[in-house]
């Protein structure tokens, strides 16, 4: 299991601020390989106001943001590569929404690097709740600079 110290060093290699980071926790990590995380939807979040007021809902292009970040870890922990500069979202393809989450209810995420092509990534994953049920899956594009 990855420590804090871990995860702190992952998030560091990618451009989000601390308030859109969709990881709370690194469950397992085989870098530049797969990795298994959590975050959980607390309810403060500012988004929330609006999607939806009285019933709030996680959006699922957010899901697809938590998925991505995920996704920039493992392309930022390749052994023996340096970490790339700038990286971000370029596509997503076959993604499918399946449900979503209330607040206090968790992410679960877990991805696997499909592979490279010079400075370009392809991650494929999928999201669960807290009861098991797949509410995402599809694969991200990330691309950053050498």
């Amino acid at each position: 299991m990855p420590s804090s110290a871990d995860l702190i060093q992952a998030l560091s290699s990618l451009p989000h601020g601390s308030e859109f980071r969709f990881i709370d926790e690194l469950v397992e990590l085989i870098p530049g390989t797969s990795a298994t995380a959590v975050w959980k939807l607390k309810g403060d979040e500012e988004f929330l106001r609006g999607h939806f007021p009285g019933s709030p809902l996680m959006p699922g292009v957010l899901m697809i943001e938590a998925l991505a970040q995920l996704g920039g870890i493992l392309i930022q922990t390749r052994p023996g590569e340096a970490p790339l500069k700038n990286m971000r979202l370029t596509a997503v393809r076959q993604i499918k929404i399946l449900g979503s989450i209330t607040p206090g209810q968790s992410l679960h995420l877990s991805g696997a690097l499909q592979g490279m092509l010079d400075n370009l990534g392809q991650v494929s994953g999928e999201i669960r709740d807290d009861a098991g049920n797949v509410i995402l899956t599809g694969s991200v594009t990330l691309a950053g600079e050498r």
